[in-house]
Order: C-alpha cells, then structure tokens, then sequence
C-alpha cells in the first residue's frame, strides 16, 4: 500500500498560484520566476531517467502489489506515464504521434482536465494533468488509450497498451516545476534530438512561444495566463 499523500495546500490544490515556468533557459533547462530555483541539469536529467525506466519495467510487469491504491480525488495534479505494449515503438511516426495529440485534446474536452505538460515518446507518453472535474481520472485516460487504439492497432493481433500506467500526485510547487521541467527533455535525453524545441510532440512550444497546438495546454490555471491564445500562423484564436 502507498504511503498517505500529503495534503496540498489551497493554492496547490486549485492549481493556482504557480508561477509560469519560462522554458527558454540555458541549455533549454525550464526556469521559474525565481532565479535561485536550481536547475536541472544534464546528469539529473539522465538519472530520473533511468530511474523512470526502472519504474515502468516494474509497471509494466505483474510485479505492482495488487492492493495498490491510487489517490486520485484529492484535488491534485498528477504526473502520468504509460507505455505501448511490450515498450514497442508503436508512437515512432509523426502519424501515430499527431494521432495521439489529437486523441488528447478531443478526450480533454467531454471529461474537463487541464493539461499542463505533455510528450509523446516512440514507445511512451508522459502527461502532467488536473483531475476532471466530474470523472475519475482513470475513466478519462481510459478512454484516450482506446480512442489512440481504435485509430492506430485496428485488426492488430496484440494490444496497443500496456494495460496499466504510473501515476504520481504532484502535491506541491516544486514538484510541478520539476515534472515541467522534465517532460520537455525527455526526448534530449534520450538522445532524440539536441535541443527541447526540435521535439514538436510535446508542450514545450506553448511554453516557449505562446502558439496554439493542437492540444491546448493550460499554466496557471488558464489557458496562456489569460492571454489571447494563438494559432501556428500566429493570428490570434
């Protein structure tokens, strides 16, 4: 059984009163608002990592005790993680990973989450998201996996996901900037590509630029801090 998860304060627990991540820092690290917040840096990055890859072998394995509880209504952000079938590089083409934005933001919509950060990787996807607002969140990424399934593994003769995910309660401030900070440079530090912003798959751009995506990507509680939001071509919406 998980240990208690401390109880967030109301800031937190609404998911307000967090400063905007800048994510045009040195090297493409993510910066807060406050200067003295530490970095992450390359070798930490590399090691949660590694550690994460340890996580979802073990996820991915019937080695998870079965009276694991999740903490999921208790008014918290929650760093997800799951994985395609046997790890297999199922979300590799830009079809498979435009789908899954799309599958993303269409499943956002009916069960009322905030996205806050995202990545599609070849064989994983990392989101940082709010609870809905009248579903569990189990019911809402269930129906994302089977929208993303319905469109990309019809007549495949395996699954197109692992059946479970990794969840985490993100319960304070400098969680949330540390799970910011990570989902963009996951495709980095697998060696993907050299910098966060060459990755199109992921939230970094509404962060960097302020452009409209496909999935819409919530900071602060709002769409953009409240500012007009913007498409590709850079009109507003």
């Amino acid at each position: 059984m998980l240990n208690r998860v401390p109880r967030p304060n109301s800031l937190e627990r609404e998911g307000l009163g967090v400063p905007r991540p800048n994510l045009l820092g040195r090297e493409g690290s993510l910066l807060t608002s406050n200067p003295n917040f530490p970095r992450i840096s390359q070798r930490n990055q590399t090691t949660v990592t590694r550690i994460t890859d340890k996580v979802l072998d073990l996820w991915d394995s019937q080695s998870v005790p079965a009276g694991l509880r999740r903490f999921q209504q208790a008014g918290q952000l929650h760093f997800i993680t799951f994985s395609c079938y046997g790890r297999k590089p199922k979300l590799a083409t830009p079809n498979a990973s435009l789908q899954f934005e799309c599958s993303l933001e269409q499943t956002r919509k009916p069960y009322r989450f905030r996205i806050l950060g995202y990545v599609v990787m070849p064989q994983h996807v990392h989101l940082l998201v709010s609870e809905p607002e009248s579903s569990p969140l189990a019911t809402a990424l269930q129906a994302l996996k089977q929208s993303v399934a319905r469109t990309l593994a019809r007549r495949q003769p395996e699954p197109f996901w692992h059946e479970r995910y990794y969840d985490f309660n993100v319960w304070s401030h400098r969680k949330h900037i540390e799970k910011l900070r990570y989902i963009p440079r996951n495709p980095v530090a697998r060696g993907l590509v050299a910098k966060p912003e060459d990755w199109p798959w992921s939230s970094y751009r509404h962060y960097a630029t302020g452009l409209e995506g496909i999935v819409e990507i919530e900071s602060n509680g709002r769409p953009s801090d409240g500012v007009p939001r913007r498409n590709h071509q850079g009109a507003p919406s």
